[in-house]
């Protein structure tokens, strides 16, 4: 076999909607486009679509779809905003897949997500196997076949995580270098701080049955020099890297990034990306591929056993500190200024927590009422969001000790919009960045002022005064900002204005 190379690409953004109107508002800071989804679309989403391909005299000599030769993953969110405001676009990538399938011995180069971008090792169980399966039900509407791969949001996990995709049948799956802890050489381990990328590796069940997950750890060097040391300025320097970094045959060079580092992060990187894969690394021997296809010529070399960070609570591609980013201050930030704290990470999550367990005891009570079974009820919900005009009877019933009229029915739907939204106030994003006023955490605000909302329209338990009381602990950096309590007055309230009940 050729030497194999593997691009995959991270496309992803954060729901945008007003949670009342279902409606992407104007953002001034993506100026000059109308909002960030639409901006990034045109600079990235569409631009690795149609990437043209010159000559030296600048003339055009072919127009590449980037999509069927990156491995890559779209955001569940995101396809559905592209599903809304760009089908034309979506049904190329859609078609790239399908090409890929016919060209790789039946392994498509999508992967799924989990669906809301959370960080999967914070979550509990439920909201874990909830995310994965959510994930691949909306892989399935769109590519109309299985995924073979799920990305994990940020790469974050933990046992737990890695444990729900063996079971919901995942073949692989991609981490960052530093999230190997220690190798099986033999019958011995042995503690490591990375291992070779250009080979697959293997991860067992932590329930002892045996059963087990191919984990590709990418070229780290290799995905800093494309996402930050400028090699997409040139497709010939772009493949010698590559070339420098490559085992020979019967191996892979990968690299992994955000894929909106094509065109968004550097203006025209689809462009050498497309000469790169259509043109330069063919020439140079390489087989261009995915990660299914590999599989299928390549074992894992070794059994692995992944960090679960300084906390215990598991690793991730963005953070030194494990999944710290999400839940304290840590360190890690983007954007920020000399001086600024993210301590208010903290209580913002402790606060979110104080709704999802009231909204947990409201859903478990309320749907046993109704006599429905709440979890497999929440995990096969999928289904109504992508196909909201499916008679809901015959989906009740799957799930139901007796039959339900139209309110029973109504109800149910209310309580599991309730949980939509109590997973979709963790989206990462919320404390990714610098500070707690920033358009991200205003965005997972508004997402929990709905679920009080909505909570409070099924007369069950408010919880927002006690919600409200953590969150004002929360203070970021920006003066007159206010604290978390009084951001999310004004974040909901505005939002609520501008919804036509408001």
């Amino acid at each position: 076999m050729k030497p194999a190379l593997i691009v995959h690409g991270h496309f992803y953004q954060p729901p945008r909607e007003n949670p009342w109107t279902g409606l992407v508002e104007p953002e001034p800071s993506a100026a000059p486009a109308r909002d960030w989804n639409e901006r990034i679309y045109g600079e990235s989403y569409r631009s690795n679509a149609y990437a043209p391909i010159y000559d030296d005299s600048g003339a055009t000599l072919d127009i590449v779809n980037n999509y069927r030769h990156i491995s890559f993953n779209f955001g569940p969110t995101l396809f559905s905003w592209l599903a809304r405001e760009h089908p034309r676009t979506l049904a190329r990538i859609i078609e790239a897949d399908r090409t890929s399938v016919l060209a790789r011995g039946g392994h498509g180069n999508a992967l799924a997500q989990a669906y809301n971008h959370s960080i999967l090792p914070l979550l509990n169980e439920r909201d874990i196997r909830t995310q994965v399966r959510w994930g691949l039900a909306e892989f399935r509407h769109r590519f109309g076949r299985a995924a073979e791969g799920l990305w994990m949001p940020e790469t974050a996990c933990d046992r737990r995580v890695l444990g729900a995709l063996i079971d919901e049948g995942m073949r692989f799956a991609i981490l960052a270098p530093e999230q190997v802890a220690r190798i099986k050489v033999g019958e011995v381990w042995r503690d490591v701080s990375g291992v070779d990328p250009r080979k697959p590796y293997r991860f067992s069940h932590p329930d002892g049955s045996g059963r087990t997950l191919t984990l590709f750890f990418y070229d780290g060097p290799l995905s800093r020099a494309i996402a930050f040391e400028g090699l997409l300025s040139s497709s010939r320097a772009f493949v010698d890297k590559f070339e420098r970094a490559s085992g020979g045959p019967g191996t892979v060079v990968q690299a992994v990034t955000d894929g909106e580092t094509y065109g968004h992060h550097f203006r025209h990187g689809e462009r050498c990306l497309a000469y790169a894969l259509e043109v330069e690394a063919v020439r140079r021997g390489f087989h261009v591929t995915n990660y299914g296809e590999l599989l299928d010529h390549v074992a894992p070399a070794h059994e692995v056993d992944i960090a679960l960070g300084p906390d215990g609570k598991g690793s991730a591609w963005s953070c030194a500190h494990g999944v710290g980013r999400w839940f304290r201050d840590c360190g890690c930030q983007t954007g920020g200024k000399p001086g600024w704290k993210q301590g208010w990470r903290t209580p913002l999550r402790l606060a979110l927590d104080v709704l999802r367990e009231g909204a947990t005891a409201s859903f478990e009570r309320g749907m046993d009422e109704l006599g429905l079974s709440p979890w497999e009820t929440r995990d096969a919900y999928i289904e109504l969001i992508l196909a909201p005009r499916t008679d809901d009877r015959a989906f009740f019933t799957r799930f139901g000790t007796r039959p339900l009229d139209d309110d029973a029915r109504l109800r149910a739907r209310r309580l599991l919009e309730a949980e939509r939204s109590a997973m979709t106030m963790y989206t990462s994003c919320g404390w990714f960045f610098s500070d707690l006023s920033g358009i991200e955490t205003r965005q997972v605000l508004r997402y929990a002022g709905r679920l009080v909302e909505q909570l409070r329209e099924l007369d069950e338990p408010d919880h927002e005064a006690r919600f409200l009381e953590q969150l004002a602990e929360a203070h970021g950096n920006v003066a007159g900002a206010g604290n978390g309590a009084e951001l999310y007055r004004d974040a909901v309230n505005t939002s609520r204005r501008l919804s036509p009940a408001g």
